[in-house]
C-alpha cells in the first residue's frame, strides 16, 4: 500500500528510540524528510545513523525542552524552515524515560506543553500543507487504573481529551488529530528492561496479564501509528489508537 508520505515533512519531539525510531524508519523509507531530537547526542547519532539510505532525509540533533519552552518553540520554527514545511507533527516528549512519572511539574512543562506549544507552533504550516496531520502519544495508562495515582497517568488522559477537542477544531483548517495509547512496550535500554532488572515479580505479573504471553516491541506500535499519521488514513480523526496485545480490559462503544 502506498501510504503517500513520498516527499512529506516530518517533525517529532522525541524519536532516537524505540518507537519513535521505529516511526522514523518507516517515514524515512517511505520518502518522508524527517527533523527530531533528543536529549542525548549519542543517541541522535546511532538513529541518524541507522536511518542513513532511505530515500527520506532525516535531521537530528541533542535538545533538552525542560524548562526551556522558549528554546522548544525555536526550535520548532527553525526545523519548519530547514524541511521546508510541515505536514505531520508527533508529539512523543514524556518524562517517562527520566523516570519523573510521579513529578507532576515535570509532566505538565513536559508532556503536555510539548503537545500544547508544539501544535499552536505547528498549526500555520499544518494548514498550509493542506493535508496536515497531528499524532499525540499517550498511554494505556490514561484509560484504566495502572500501578498508583500518579502524575503521568493523569497527564496521560489529559491528552486524550485535549487531541479529541482538537480534531473538531482544526478539522476545517484541513488537519487531522489522533492519538495513540501503547501498553507496555518493551526494547533494549526501555523502561520495561529496567524494569524487569529491578522488580522482576512486577515485571512477570504484567506478561503474565498479556493474552499474547508476552509485552509489545516498539515496530508494532509504529506500524500502526505512521498509518494512522499519513494521508493513506485521510478519513480518520479525533481516534484514540490503543496498541496493547489486548493488554487493556475494557469494553467501549
Amino acid at each position: 500500500m502506498d501510504l503517500g508520505l513520498n516527499g512529506k515533512k516530518v517533525i517529532m519531539n522525541g524519536g532516537a528510540r524505540g518507537i519513535g525510531l521505529e516511526m522514523l524508519k518507516l517515514f524515512t523509507a517511505e520518502g518522508a524528510d524527517v527533523a527530531f531530537f533528543s536529549r542525548d547526542q549519542a543517541k541522535v547519532d546511532a538513529a541518524l545513523a541507522e536511518l542513513a539510505g532511505n530515500p527520506g532525509k532525516a535531521h537530528g540533533e541533542a535538545f533538552d525542552m525542560t524548562g526551556n519552552i522558549d528554546g522548544y518553540v525555536a526550535w520548532l520554527n527553525g526545523t519548519v524552515e530547514k524541511l521546508g514545511g510541515c505536514d505531520i507533527f508527533v508529539n512523543m516528549a514524556s518524562v517517562s524515560g527520566a523516570g519523573a512519572t510521579q513529578d507532576w511539574q515535570k509532566c505538565l512543562d513536559v508532556d503536555i506543553m510539548s503537545a500544547v506549544k508544539g501544535i499552536e507552533t505547528l498549526t500555520p504550516a499544518l494548514a498550509a500543507s493542506g493535508n496536515g496531520s497531528i499524532l499525540v502519544f499517550s498511554s494505556t495508562a490514561a484509560v484504566e487504573t495502572f500501578i498508583m495515582p500518579q502524575a503521568y497517568n493523569a497527564i496521560k488522559a489529559a491528552l486524550i481529551t485535549y487531541a479529541s477537542q482538537l480534531s473538531q477544531a482544526l478539522a476545517p483548517k484541513g488537519i487531522r488529530v489522533n492519538t495513540i495509547s501503547p501498553g507496555p512496550i518493551e526494547f533494549a535500554g526501555g523502561n520495561w528492561e529496567m524494569i524487569q532488572g529491578a522488580m522482576p515479580d512486577f515485571y512477570n505479573g504484567i506478561k503474565a496479564q498479556m493474552p499474547m504471553g508476552r509485552l509489545g516491541a516498539p515496530d508494532e506500535v509504529a506500524r500502526s501509528a505512521v498509518f494512522l499519521a499519513s494521508p493513506a488514513s485521510s478519513y480518520s480523526t479525533g481516534v484514540n489508537l490503543i496498541i496493547d496485545g489486548g493488554y487493556t480490559k475494557r469494553v467501549q462503544f
